[in-house]
Parts: structure tokens; C-alpha cells; sequence
């Protein structure tokens, strides 16, 4: 296998963006990638995308997107695992370089989110889920979200408003991010007290759905080394699957799927979780950043809470987590989600991340996870001296 490194990215802001279509949002942030690395022809495109069939009545977006790209002949497919989707395509870009079937590939993710709404953009969030065991019978992601929660919280004694700090890290780095959703910060005290979603799931607790693209130019690390001064190496790519439906689980407040990638991940990087210097985590709900911290290997079970405690999570603590915002301030957009945090990781290893800056970042963890936690991707990304 070759070794495979980023030379370019590029990113659109987050946000409802009713004057672009979908094309045009992967355009833009295809264009930023490609001035970003110097490169303007690829070998092959990769689209992640979760629901552009549902929100947008747009499928087969491989030959749409290569096309307006400017990017005739090249292969172009798209990748869909729900909420994974970005960071499933990442690593099918990843493989394909690193097995030698192409020297060049563009991942771009691109969802187009807020022209639908309430009860149409709810049934077709729903299509995540099992359709014959939960979606059917009337389960959301927010709904599935808040058994997940209540049950953690009578587990472990957690009560709501000690999940606010990582809503509040959340908000604090998304206000100096200029390409995030939301840029309001969030007081202490504020979190607990939110209109609820789904019990216990609050408006402060859950991600907002938005328009965005994000791209990623990936080629093989002496290529990279050649092209641009501050490459950022894949050490290490892996993925994994649970069931889909929650209740067939032996244990709900586990997740098996980032157990297994992170752990693949870490091995094939020869590193430990200590090694980490900053994750992005897929915090669509708070919950969930709790419960990837525990089977990521960063806190023992029952207290990933913890780690969000006394600055821990912040861009100066012993973790940093969501620099740019995450899913929360920065905003969800669904399948692009996990090239979104590639981006974001890239940008802090080369020093460029502006006041989002974490200081002497060398490793970071890119933790993309769909379907409430089915699918999980883990890419170790490495700044390249």
C-alpha cells in the first residue's frame, strides 16, 4: 500500500443556502480545494452525499458533480452511509490512491438541507434509521438521540446540565470560525433550560441540519511532498459497522462500530489514544460525543462526560474537541459532515486555522459516525514536517 497525504482543501460556509443548488455548492468548494493544492485535473471524484435523492430529488450525483466541475472523463461515483457519508468517502479515496488504482483524487461533500422542512425533511432524516423497526413505528434520530440519553443519565447518575460544556466548547470556537452556522456563544446555565426536542434532547443539545460542501484533494505522500509545503498525511483509515436498528444492541451505551475503527485506525498508526493531540467528533448530539470519547479509548466508561469538565475539550485543554465548532455551532451538514472535519484537522496541523488555532497540533482524530452510531470512520491525520 502507498502512502497517501492531503495537498489540498476547501470548504464552504454553513448555512441556509437558499439562492445555490447543490451543484453549485460542491463547485465552490471543489474550486477552493484545487486552488488550495495547485491541481486542477484528478483521476477520480468522489461524492459523499446522505439524502440528496429525499431533500434535493437529485440522485447519481458523480457524472452531475464531475461535469460542473470541469472534470470530463474522470471516474466519479458518489458514497451514501448516512451521516458517515463524508468520512466513508474520504477513506474510499484514501484506498484507492494507497492501492495504486489512481495517483489523484478529489472528495467532496456536498448536502443541500434547509429547502425542506418539519415534517418532509423529518421523514426524510428518518431513512437513517430501520425503516421496518424504527422509522415505521415513528423514531427520529432525535428520538433515538434521547433514548440513548435518558438511559445513559439513570446509568451513571449524569444529570442534563452536565452535558453543557460541550455544548458550550461547541459554541465558543464556532463564534471564530467564519465559516460556521451559528457564531452566538452559549452562557452557562443556558443549556438545561432550552425548548426539548425529544426528552431529554434540547434545542442546545442537537445539531442544526445545513447547506455545505467541503472538498479534499488526496494524492501519494511523495507526490504530496513535491507539490505543496505543508502535506497532511492519512496514518492511519478504518471502518466498521454495528446493527442498525438500536434494539438489537447487547449494549446501547456502547459503540461497537467506533470501538473497532478507532481501535484499526490507532494500530494501523502505530499509536495509542494518548498520542491524539485534537478529534473532531461527530457531536450531533451531545450524547453521542460522551459515548465516542468512551469507545475511542479517551475515557472509561461512564465518564466521557468528564472529559468535557474544567476546559478539558477546549482548544488549550488536555483534548481539544470541536475546534472549528463541530456539528453543533458549525452546523450539520449530514453527509458532508466527516470532510468537513478532515478540512478542519488539515487546517489546524498545517498552523492555518486562524483563531481557531490549537497550539503544536501534530495528530489529530477525524471520528465520523452515521445512523445514531451503525457506521463508524476513523482517520488519523498527521501534519507532515
Amino acid at each position: 500500500m502507498r502512502d497517501v497525504s492531503m495537498v489540498g482543501v476547501g470548504q464552504v460556509p454553513v448555512g441556509e443556502h437558499w439562492d445555490m443548488s447543490l451543484r453549485q455548492l460542491a463547485l465552490g468548494a471543489i474550486q477552493a480545494a484545487q486552488a488550495d493544492a495547485g491541481i486542477e485535473q484528478v483521476d477520480a471524484v468522489i461524492v459523499a452525499n446522505a439524502l440528496g435523492g429525499n431533500l434535493s430529488s437529485q440522485n447519481h450525483l458523480g457524472a452531475l458533480i464531475a461535469e460542473y466541475a470541469g472534470l470530463p472523463g474522470a471516474e466519479a461515483f458518489r458514497v451514501e452511509a448516512a451521516d458517515a457519508s463524508g468520512g466513508v468517502a474520504l477513506r474510499q479515496g484514501y484506498l484507492a490512491v494507497a492501492s495504486g488504482a489512481v495517483d489523484t483524487v478529489l472528495v467532496v461533500g456536498v448536502e443541500k438541507a434547509t429547502d425542506r422542512t418539519g415534517s418532509e425533511r423529518d421523514t426524510s432524516l428518518a431513512t437513517v434509521l430501520d425503516a421496518d423497526f424504527e422509522a415505521a413505528r415513528g423514531a427520529t434520530p432525535s428520538g433515538i438521540a434521547a433514548l440513548l440519553m435518558q438511559r445513559y443519565m439513570y446509568e451513571y447518575g449524569v444529570a442534563l446540565d452536565q452535558f453543557e460544556a460541550f455544548s458550550i466548547n461547541a459554541h465558543a470556537n464556532g463564534a471564530l470560525n467564519p465559516f460556521a452556522m451559528y457564531r452566538n456563544k452559549l452562557k452557562p446555565g443556558a443549556f438545561a433550560k432550552a425548548p426539548v426536542l425529544a426528552p431529554p434532547v434540547n434545542l442546545f443539545d442537537s445539531a442544526p441540519e445545513g447547506d455545505g460542501a467541503a472538498a479534499v484533494i488526496m494524492t501519494t505522500t511523495d507526490r504530496a511532498l513535491d507539490a505543496v509545503p505543508r502535506p497532511v498525511r492519512v496514518r492511519g483509515s478504518a471502518m466498521a459497522t454495528d446493527t442498525l436498528a438500536l434494539h438489537n444492541r447487547p449494549d446501547l451505551l456502547f459503540l461497537r462500530a467506533v470501538n473497532l475503527a478507532a481501535g484499526r485506525a490507532y494500530e494501523q498508526a502505530a499509536i495509542r489514544p494518548t498520542d491524539i493531540d485534537l478529534a473532531e467528533l461527530h457531536d450531533s448530539y451531545t450524547i453521542l460525543s460522551a459515548l465516542q470519547l468512551e469507545a475511542a479509548g479517551f475515557a472509561a466508561r461512564g465518564e466521557g462526560w468528564k472529559r468535557a469538565q474544567d476546559g478539558g475539550i477546549t482548544r488549550e485543554g488536555a483534548l481539544p474537541v470541536s475546534t472549528f465548532g463541530g456539528l453543533k455551532a458549525r452546523g450539520n451538514p449530514l453527509g458532508a459532515t466527516g470532510v468537513y472535519q478532515a478540512v478542519e484537522i488539515a487546517l489546524q496541523l498545517r498552523r492555518a486555522a486562524g483563531e481557531n488555532q490549537v497550539p503544536n497540533a501534530r495528530i489529530g482524530l477525524a471520528l465520523s459516525i452515521g445512523g445514531i452510531g451503525s457506521t463508524a470512520v476513523a482517520h488519523v491525520l498527521e501534519r507532515v514536517e
